[in-house]
């Protein structure tokens, strides 16, 4: 393993390796570090939400992701061994020019990890499996140039930078002292398992509600594999069974099926549903990222879209950074958007969980921005419609589609009959304006972009 990099991320989960993926593309000397041997193994993360399917547009894997998973199946609610109604898990939404992608799509999470790993690697990126954080230090400030990260076994590395994405008991955020605030979302024992089930057809979620002896099951195929995956909730304090009989006795006792209708586990794990924000997602040169810096409820499928779009936003601030010379300051920007956005959506998971919020448009995500960031600006009276800080949406004008031309890792310069927008590598509107006038000084805008058009792509539909 390479001594030296300029950006170190620590943790080979959605948010690292779509960052990685984002540093590659962009020519920015990264390492990937994961202490475990291999990827991991579950399926947890399950939905990849309407932006993030965008995202990955723009990454190059949505192929991948699509070819790989299946919208979610209609639900069907047993009773005493009976099918007696089917259930919408999600609000309808209508298909629109400006949204590609209207609903959640379902994928593993191993193998969503394994689409974006395959992209990194293609892009000559690597993660380095094995490598176990222990510590890290920091430069002083005066005289400061990087980060020395130790670890469990082999020679120390240097980086300009290092992204904490190793997740919610994340090693580095504990070094820097930073700590979490958060609240149990609720109370009882959760179980999230990968199994093999015979009797199931694969057409719907079987839904199995509680009984005033048990709680709820909800047991769905997986897209793509022959699995199921189970979730199921238990009484306050109970111990929740991992083994294959321990699976086995709870898909017997809440189902119409027998024991041994249940043939394998393949992955299996328990939890308590929590929702918790770190202080800071920046200290210095090191930054927080993913289930690091926010651990959602996984009801509503939250937590591995806004880690992604973590990566997605921080990813062409380190670049502009390490790539083109832009101010540091501009780095000050990712705590000062995600960190906002992230207690956003900790509130929608933790709302979808105790039923106060519907998976609909508030769980798409495509309705977030970043209107009060500093580093946006909006320089017309009284705009209507599409202003700094939103997302672009999807339009095709003049018979090109607008994200094809917002693909790739620069800015672009979109003018439109009602103004002029320049819009970030990530896909939202950093300045607007009636004409291009005073795009010059846009002040957080790397000198290599001031002029108009000048290391970006344009898009000038009437």
């Amino acid at each position: 393993m390479a001594l030296h990099t300029d950006v170190l991320v620590v943790g080979a989960g959605p948010s690292g390796l779509a960052l990685g993926i984002d540093l590659a593309r962009r020519g920015v000397d990264a390492l990937v570090v994961e202490k475990a041997s291999g990827l991991f193994p579950g399926s947890r993360g399950k939905g990849i939400q309407p932006r993030t399917m965008e995202v990955f547009d723009d990454l190059g894997v949505l192929d991948a992701i699509q070819a790989a998973g299946s919208a979610y199946p209609v639900g069907m609610i047993w009773q005493d061994g009976r099918r007696v109604a089917e259930h919408s898990m999600f609000d309808p939404a209508e298909a629109s020019e400006d949204s590609p992608y209207t609903e959640p799509w379902m994928v593993p999470q191993w193998r969503t990890q394994e689409i974006l790993l395959a992209r990194l690697e293609e892009l000559g990126g690597r993660v380095a499996f094995g490598r176990e954080v222990t510590g890290l230090a920091q430069d002083g400030e005066q005289d400061g140039e990087g980060v020395t990260v130790r670890f469990a076994s082999g020679p120390e590395l240097r980086a300009r930078y290092v992204v904490a994405a190793d997740g919610g008991r994340s090693t580095v955020r504990r070094a820097l002292g930073i700590g979490m605030t958060g609240e149990t979302v609720d109370p009882h024992p959760m179980l999230v398992a990968d199994v093999r089930i015979t009797g199931l057809d694969r057409d719907n979620w079987h839904i199995f509600p509680p009984s005033p002896e048990t709680g709820f099951m909800a047991v769905c195929p997986l897209a793509g594999t022959e699995d199921f995956q189970v979730v199921a909730q238990f009484a306050e304090g109970a111990e929740v069974g991992l083994s294959l009989d321990g699976i086995r006795e709870l898909v017997a006792t809440r189902s119409h099926l027998a024991a041994e209708d249940v043939t394998e586990v393949r992955w299996a794990s328990d939890f308590r549903p929590r929702a918790a924000l770190a202080d800071r997602f920046r200290s210095g040169r090191v930054f927080l990222a993913g289930d690091a810096a926010h651990v959602h409820s996984p009801a509503g499928g939250q937590g591995l879209n806004t880690s992604v779009q973590d990566a997605y936003n921080l990813g062409w601030k380190l670049g502009a950074v390490l790539r083109d010379g832009a101010d540091p300051a501009l780095l000050d920007t990712y705590e000062e958007e995600r960190r906002a956005v992230a207690a956003e959506m900790l509130g929608v998971s933790t709302g979808v969980h105790r039923g106060e919020i519907r998976r609909g448009a508030a769980t798409r995500q495509l309705g977030l921005g970043y209107r009060q960031s500093s580093l946006t600006e909006e320089t017309r009276p009284a705009p209507a419609g599409l202003r700094a800080g939103d997302r672009v949406p999807d339009l095709t004008v003049d018979g090109f589609r607008l994200f094809d031309r917002l693909r790739g890792p620069d800015w672009t310069l979109l003018t439109l009959a009602e103004g002029a927008f320049l819009v970030r590598p990530d896909g939202y509107v950093g300045w607007a304006g009636e004409t291009a006038e005073g795009l010059a000084e846009y002040a957080h805008l790397p000198a290599s972009y001031r002029e108009t058009g000048k290391g970006g792509n344009q898009a000038s539909p009437a």
